[in-house]
């Protein structure tokens, strides 16, 4: 890629073209004399200086460029294996909230508007809760329905 220099004298001239993978740029250390200068025995100290390239050092300071300002909010979403879900936020190092219990399908939902890719291992792991949980429901049924038969056994 070439970058093309202009240098304003009394008349502008193009310079040829420089690289921008060159480490530094060097300019002519005096201008290509023009016709009216070579007549007139003025010294060069009353030409303008030339504007030099680049940015000014102080600009850094004065930047008018818009800053982003990052906000550090740790928002950690645990659940278990029975699928109960806790929530807990933090800002920077201040808690701002924890131990909030969430419904699973709350978990759910949020994962799925947030992305795919956090929604399928999210509903997994509810499955899998559900799953248990309807097996542990099961199994409860089972035990109740032994201890009705019991009660009725002993009330004949």
């Amino acid at each position: 890629m070439t970058v093309d220099v202009l240098t304003h004298d009394e008349e502008t001239a193009e310079a040829p073209a420089v690289s921008t993978d060159e480490a530094t740029v060097t300019e002519s250390a005096s201008p290509a004399p023009s016709e009216d200068s070579a007549d007139s025995p003025e010294p060069a100290a009353e030409e303008a200086p030339k504007p030099k390239r680049g940015r000014p050092k102080g600009a850094a300071a004065s930047s008018t460029a818009k800053k982003t300002r990052t906000v550090e909010l740790i928002l950690t979403v645990t659940g278990t294996a029975d699928g109960e879900w806790q929530a807990e936020l933090k800002n920077g190092s201040k808690w701002v909230a924890k131990g909030l219990e969430i419904p699973a399908a709350a978990v759910s939902r949020a994962a799925k508007e947030l992305h795919a890719e956090l929604s399928g291992p999210i509903d997994e792991v509810i499955n899998q809760a559900r799953e248990a949980q309807a097996a542990k429901v099961a199994e409860l049924e089972a035990e109740l329905e032994k201890a009705k038969q019991a009660l009725a056994e002993l009330d004949a």
